[in-house]
């Protein structure tokens, strides 16, 4: 295993920041890299885990031989379960037991670390202001009110990254042009909860970074986290995320 999963941070912020790691890291598997954790995930092999490691990487492994492990073990067997069911039932049981693991794991370092009440509940507040990997996975994370003025700001700074709406034609507008579809943006994000489909980051007034939406489920993501710059988006006529794309993909 990855040694990585051996780290032990010491502060509130340091377990924020491995906690934040290996939260992304599963929101991966389970999203943008699904494809690969489908197949590694046979239910012919042992029982396998999902493990998310602070480097942001993952990793579909055996469980620790040691007794006790190092660190608490995610969920047994998942493996199991792939073919009996839903592949997105299966898919939301992952994300959910994902979630566990992810805070047992922040929450042994802060009982290892002697993090008195204070320190807990600080934790537990950075945490909880991120979407749950379930909420990623299943697109249920709740909405957050946003200003008129923030959306208008970041679909603003998306015309000019050369990023795409729902339509597959140039964004290349006059101003009246620009001003309507700047308003079927707006109508888009409100729906989309101003929310990355890949990482569950919900969108504030200080991103500067580049967004892309899919042409197939409408959803929104960070460029960096499908892999889409804005040279790229400029010669794709019609963009299919990670998630839609894979559900082509020919079944055993």
């Amino acid at each position: 295993m990855d040694a990585a999963a051996h780290y032990n941070p010491r502060s509130v912020e340091a377990v924020f920041r491995d906690f934040k790691g290996r939260r992304t890291a599963l929101v991966k598997a389970l999203t943008t890299d699904v494809v690969e954790f489908y197949q590694q995930c046979d239910p012919e092999k042992e029982n396998l885990c999902l493990y998310g490691f602070p480097t942001e990487k993952w990793e579909v492994n055996l469980p620790a031989e040691e007794v006790p492990p190092e660190l608490p073990e995610p969920a047994l067997g998942i493996n199991f379960a792939r073919d009996g069911m839903q592949e997105k039932d299966w898919l939301s049981l992952v994300a959910v037991h994902s979630d566990a693991w992810l805070l047992s794991v922040a929450f042994y370092f802060g009982a290892r670390f002697g993090f008195d009440n204070a320190d807990r509940k600080r934790l537990f507040a950075m945490i909880n202001d991120l979407p749950t990997i379930f909420e990623v996975v299943t697109g249920t994370a709740k909405k957050q009110s946003k200003e008129k003025s923030s959306v208008s700001n970041h679909t603003s700074n998306k015309s000019k990254s050369g990023s795409k709406g729902r339509g597959s034609e140039s964004r290349k507008y006059s101003e009246q042009a620009k001003d309507e579809e700047e308003e079927e943006v707006v109508e888009e994000l409100d729906e989309d909860e101003g929310q990355c489909g890949a990482c569950g980051e919900i969108y504030t007034s200080e991103s500067v970074e580049f967004w892309i939406c899919c042409d197939v489920c409408e959803k929104w993501f960070h460029g960096k986290c499908v892999k889409i710059t804005p040279a790229k988006a400029d010669q794709i006529n019609h963009y299919k995320c990670p998630l839609c794309s894979s559900n082509k993909r020919a079944r055993p």
